[in-house]
């Protein structure tokens, strides 16, 4: 990506989390360590599904995918936040800062929408159990896919757009760890009303249309639930379900706080704690929610680590 031709700021200063200097080290070797297990995790939940074949069902599908956007996401931010904690500088160039932003939106949207097809997967699982195979077939499952990274694209192309067509001059100091909309929108001296409209309007629809679909999908579960006569039928649809309510809650729960929220009624130091949700605590979980919390996981598990390396 080129320097735009209407900005003369050639690049950013990232902030970074603090400018305390006796957290840098501290906050450095946290989330280092959150970035390691957030890398452990997924790749090896994405190893654990690739090798196991009883795994092989819609629901790892996007399992897989989720754990292939969690790791990809937190690897487009956290090694460059790390830097900010051991460089007096964390100086990003204007095309790596629009690099950043673009595949930080990608992922980020995409994971909205796969966490709304996996909410459409248990709800066919749970309510229509008898046509699961053949309303969640591998060419259903597919379009779904493609379905999540189209809008991933899109979302990320307007936000990009829209602030490449911005002219940043004087101060090029990121108060934030990475390149996102609202920070660099307070860095503009030109007008950036329509890039708050794309803001409301975009994030309203790749956060409103996942949280519609998601709550609908849950009722008709909870609704289908409440009708299983067994106690452990009943308990078994909650458990399946249990691990994505958690991880669906998280995630949208602190991106809605951050981008929602009018800018006077959340200063952007309390915007990057928040942030810190769903860019870094959301991709680290997502793999031990569920894994700890699901069986079929647990078994792979044992069987994978019980195999003889030349059997």
């Amino acid at each position: 990506m080129a320097v735009s031709s209407n900005s003369s700021v050639t690049e950013f200063i990232l902030a970074g989390l603090t400018n305390q200097p006796e957290l840098q080290l501290p906050l450095f070797f946290l989330f280092l360590g959150f970035y390691v297990v957030t890398v452990v995790g997924n790749l090896g939940l994405i190893t654990l599904i690739g090798l196991n074949s009883h795994l092989h069902t819609p629901m790892y599908f996007f399992l897989f995918n989720l754990s292939f956007i969690d790791f990809c996401y937190s690897t487009v931010i956290t090694p460059k936040m790390l830097m900010s904690f051991v460089l007096r500088k964390n100086i990003i160039s204007y095309a790596g800062c629009m690099t950043q932003l673009f595949f930080f939106l990608f992922f980020v949207v995409s994971e909205s929408f796969i966490l709304s097809a996996m909410a459409y997967d248990r709800y066919a699982a749970i309510c229509n159990p008898l046509v699961y195979t053949a309303t969640m077939s591998p060419q259903v499952c597919l379009l779904l896919l493609l379905g999540v990274y189209v809008m991933g694209f899109a979302g990320a192309m307007a936000h990009t757009a829209c602030m490449v067509r911005l002219t940043f001059c004087g101060k090029n100091l990121v108060n934030h760890y990475m390149c996102d909309i609202l920070p660099l929108l307070e860095r503009s001296c030109t007008s950036t009303y329509v890039n708050e409209l794309v803001v409301f309007v975009v994030v309203g629809i790749d956060i409103g249309v996942p949280t519609v679909t998601i709550f609908i999908s849950y009722a008709l579960i909870l609704s289908s639930i409440l009708r299983i006569h067994s106690t452990k039928g009943r308990s078994k649809a909650f458990s399946t379900c249990s691990s994505h309510i958690i991880a669906v809650s998280l995630f949208f729960g602190s991106g809605a706080f951050m981008y929602l929220k009018p800018s006077s009624l959340l200063p952007m130091n309390q915007g990057k704690v928040s942030s810190l949700f769903y860019t870094i605590i959301v991709p680290m979980l997502n793999p031990l929610i569920y894994s700890l919390r699901n069986k079929d996981v647990k078994v792979a598990l044992k069987k994978t680590l019980r195999k003889k390396p030349f059997s």
